[in-house]
Parts: structure tokens; C-alpha cells; sequence
């Protein structure tokens, strides 16, 4: 019998009664289920004792950020994810909880492609020690905290000297994360599917400093400099790692990769303007609605 497994985030509104549905539907169609329950009511561990490696793909019930968490936690496994969105952009996933019977329709009929997607796996050394080690599917963030202060970043790729960023900090990226964290800091919109890594700097206290593109095989280094310890490293912007002056940042392509489910009628570019131009808005007129009420309240 065909298995699936169900990650299902509990924490999102609706969550158990779109599961339910799609349980349903998957029965119906004589595909077994296994569930987990992921997101941050959920145990930590990655499969909750149960063994997911012989189901032939896992969806994802949550938003881009659960997809993510997905992401960090069964890549391992080597299991497609196909992203039913319960959030608010959806930019990974590839499903709303209208349309779960078309879903399971395409998952019965293996109507879809996959997609691999490059990871980053970031190394952080202190006094020449390793401290902390993390997988990311978007992002890597190295910079200050809630206070004004700069930090300064000393970049490197493959040990040759790149530049030195003075600002908020800097962002190390797979494409999968050039519509991310790195887009609203200036960075380039990247197709998914190319290997390559992108350098970001947030906020540079400079005229010239520019985001660059390298290749996934290199390696990059970044030594962090402040005269505050105010200093942290983000994973994807879900998980935190506390930094201080002088620590080292390693980020390199992983040995790991995640799989996505992509329908075939569905391209990059149209899901782009969709979702970055809010013309699918909950709201329907957020935009509008969203500019007068900052105006109002900088008049008042």
C-alpha cells in the first residue's frame, strides 16, 4: 500500500480539521497515512519516534515557516514535501485547503515534479573551538541585535578577502531564500533551482557595498567584529544562535538537500508576482487599506 506521511503544525488555525479532510481523501484513494506532529507546541525531535523514510512524500500542513522547520528536520530522510498552505504568504507551499482534492488527485496520479533545493550548513567556531552547527533551506543571518549599534563583518570566500560590511550585519543565502530575508535587504531574485549562493549585507553604512553571487561549491567566512556583545546568528529566521565578538561564521552548501513537490502547470515567475505584488491578498484590498491607516496615523 502506498504510505504518505501527514507533518501537521498544531498551532495554526484550522489545522486538525483540514488534516481530517485530507486523511479522508487519502483513504479514499487507498494511501495509508503517518502522522507527525511538527511546529512549536510539538516535540523537537524529528520524527517523534515514528519512521517516515518508506512513505513516498510527507505534506507539510502550515505555513512558509513550517515548511521550513520541515525542511531542517527530514530532509535527512530523503522525502519529498509538498506544502499545503494554512499561513499567510504561502511562497514555498504548493496547495491551499481548497484545493486538497485535486491535491490528493495529482499526489494519486504522480501528476507533479520534483525539485531539489540546495541547503547551507553554517559552522560557528569561537577561540578556534566549534560552538554551534545548523542546516538552513533559505538563510543564514549574522548581525546585531534590537540596538542601533553597527557590526562589522569580515568577508571571505574560499579564504580570499571579499569586503568588509559595517552596518546591521550580512546574509548568506541559497536562491530558495533570494525572495527572503535577502530580497527585502536589496538582494537579487534568484531561480530556485540554479546552485548557486548569495552574500547580502544588510543595512552597509557605505555607498558601494553590493550583494553578490558565488558559486554553491565555495565556502564562505565571515569574521564578526563589535564593541557590543549585542551580536546574534539567525537559521532561517526561526532559530537563534547567540554570537560574540571575534566568534567565526562558516557557511558552505550541505551534504543534504531538500525535495519539493511542484505542479507542472505552475511556474516560478507567475507564483512571484502572485505573491510578492499581494494580488491573491486575504484582505483583497490590504495594500490599500494598509497604506491609509499608516498615513492617518503619521498625520495624527
Amino acid at each position: 500500500m502506498r504510505t504518505v506521511a501527514l507533518l501537521l503544525n498544531p498551532d495554526r488555525p484550522h489545522s486538525r480539521d483540514v488534516e481530517a479532510h485530507l486523511q479522508a481523501l487519502l483513504s479514499r484513494a487507498g494511501i495509508a497515512t503517518v502522522r507527525v506532529s511538527i511546529g512549536s507546541s510539538a516535540p523537537a525531535n524529528a520524527s517523534n519516534g515514528v519512521d517516515i523514510s518508506s512513505c513516498e512524500l510527507a505534506f507539510v500542513l502550515g505555513g512558509d515557516g513550517t515548511l521550513l522547520g520541515a525542511a531542517r528536520r527530514f530532509s535527512t530522510f530523503g522525502i519529498p514535501l509538498l506544502g499545503i498552505n494554512l499561513g499567510h504568504l504561502g511562497f514555498l507551499t504548493e496547495a491551499t485547503p481548497e484545493e486538497l482534492a485535486e491535491t490528493v488527485a495529482r499526489v494519486v496520479d504522480h501528476n507533479y515534479d520534483l525539485e531539489e533545493r540546495l541547503m547551507l550548513e553554517t559552522v560557528v567556531t569561537r577561540a578556534d573551538k566549534e560552538v554551534h552547527r545548523a542546516v538552513a533551506l533559505n538563510d543564514v543571518g549574522v548581525g546585531k541585535g534590537s540596538f542601533a549599534r553597527l557590526v562589522v563583518v569580515e568577508t571571505y570566500v574560499d579564504d580570499v578577502y571579499v569586503d568588509t560590511y559595517r552596518g546591521d550585519g550580512v546574509i548568506v543565502s541559497t536562491p530558495t531564500g533570494s525572495t527572503a530575508y535577502s530580497l527585502s535587504s536589496g538582494g537579487p531574485i534568484v531561480v530556485p533551482h540554479l546552485q548557486v549562493i548569495l552574500i547580502t549585507p544588510i543595512c552597509p553604512h557605505t555607498l558601494f557595498s553590493r550583494p553578490c553571487v558565488i558559486d554553491c561549491s565555495q565556502t564562505v567566512r565571515l569574521h564578526v567584529h563589535a564593541t557590543h556583545n549585542d551580536l546574534g546568528m539567525t537559521v532561517d529566521g526561526q532559530e537563534g544562535f547567540k554570537l560574540f565578538p571575534g566568534d567565526v561564521v562558516e557557511v558552505h552548501r550541505s551534504t543534504i538537500q531538500t525535495t519539493l513537490v511542484r505542479w507542472r502547470d505552475r511556474d516560478f515567475f507567475s507564483v512571484l508576482r502572485q505573491k510578492l505584488r499581494n494580488e491573491d491578498d486575504m484582505e483583497g484590498n490590504f495594500s490599500v487599506q494598509h497604506l491609509t491607516v499608516r498615513a492617518n496615523k503619521k498625520v495624527r
